[in-house]
């Protein structure tokens, strides 16, 4: 039987075990991050790209479907956005927490900058934009 107990302290040892092992592989560290997208070191972008693979056999053997839908137009500059902060800061929204657990305590700042940024766009698109927030929960 499940319980909330039980999912929430299997997250829980997902969620470390995951941690670990992206920090041990590197992915917590900004100069290994750097020499990736600088095309410096190609080690990281191969295990990024192994990672990818390895979740669309996943998808594939569970035969998980993307949902017919339209891609609203936040969606590109989203990107755009997601991925010049992972560039800049050295991790997407969960490495930070990551550095931080590993003494790098200027990862703050980039924490700060995400929830900062969360609620921009809220603000943005609740005054300007109205774009359907569909999954996302802007």
């Amino acid at each position: 039987m499940r319980t909330r107990g039980a999912i929430l302290v299997a997250n829980v040892v997902t969620g470390l075990a995951l941690g670990y092992t992206v920090s041990r592989i590197g992915f917590g560290d900004y100069a290994e991050l750097n020499r990736m997208f600088t095309f410096q070191d190609l080690r990281m972008f191969f295990t990024f790209a192994g990672a990818v693979g390895l979740i669309i056999c996943a998808f594939a053997l569970l035969r998980v479907r993307r949902t017919p839908g339209r891609i609203h137009a936040g969606v590109v500059p989203g990107a755009v956005l997601f991925g010049t902060g992972w560039a800049i800061s050295g991790g997407c929204p969960a490495i930070p927490i990551i550095q931080v657990a590993g003494g790098y305590v200027p990862a703050l700042v980039t924490i700060l900058g995400v929830v900062v940024g969360i609620r921009l766009c809220r603000w943005a698109n609740g005054r300007y934009f109205h774009l359907d927030r569909g999954s996302c929960g802007l």
